[in-house]
């Protein structure tokens, strides 16, 4: 099974490299798996079955931990199993419906993820499906960046919210996802409409709809008004 596993976080990173090679070298540099270079990505059993990615640094093994180190071009990355066996509190991690994934974060004791893929009992690690998921994963995190790009450029004044609301959708967030968009476009009924669904990429899709030139009623109020909102 560690076997496998490994395979497939090579074959998810391999692929991300690849969607990432058809893009213009600055959106390539700022994605970020890419941007990180060296990450390690931790794979842990729940009922459903975890991987996610961060470059923040773990303690060495120990005990049953098992670590194993893997390269594809400039990317690095060491995967590290977690069961309830090694961590027994896996097995608290209650899961009768959707994922359960900010419990096996708090598990693990990671806040900053790169990536959170979850694989449903019985799903497949196939190869070629954690292409389509390594693939689908660099165009996501490649519309982010341009998405926050364009925020940036438009609310002047207002880029630290707009760079706080990034890093909020990228660890998912989502309360804080919404108190941002309102501070970034208050009264907008694009953007309230959004938030009141659970898609994230949606309400910065509104976001970045609302400050388009000639939306200013979406953007309005001044720096200070939004940063005092967030």
């Amino acid at each position: 099974m560690r076997a496998a596993l490994r395979s497939y976080v090579a074959a998810l990173h391999h692929a991300y490299l690849g969607a990432a090679a058809l893009l213009p070298p600055g959106e390539r540099a700022a994605l970020p798996l890419l941007r990180a270079g060296e990450v390690t990505v931790v794979v842990a059993a729940a009922r459903y079955l975890h991987v996610l990615a961060t470059a923040d640094p773990l303690p060495v093994p120990h005990g049953q931990e098992v670590a194993e180190h893997d390269t594809d071009g400039d990317l690095a990355w060491t995967v590290r199993f977690y069961d309830p066996v090694v961590l027994p509190a896996l097995a608290l991690v209650a899961e009768p419906g959707p994922p359960a994934s900010g419990d096996v974060r708090r598990v693990i004791g990671i806040t900053d993820v790169i990536y959170h893929l979850s694989v449903a009992p019985g799903g497949g690690l196939a190869p070629h499906h954690a292409q389509h998921a390594g693939t689908g994963l660099a165009n996501q995190h490649a519309a982010a960046v341009r998405d926050a790009d364009t925020l940036r450029a438009a609310l002047r004044g207002r880029e630290a919210l707009v760079d706080e609301f990034a890093v909020a959708e990228r660890l998912g967030l989502h309360h804080a996802v919404r108190m941002l968009a309102a501070a970034l476009a208050p009264d907008n009924p694009d953007v309230a409409r959004a938030a009141a669904g659970d898609d994230d990429a949606a309400i910065r899709r509104a976001l970045v709809a609302s400050a388009r030139p000639g939306r200013g009623r979406a953007v309005a109020g001044s720096p200070g008004h939004a940063r005092g909102a967030s």
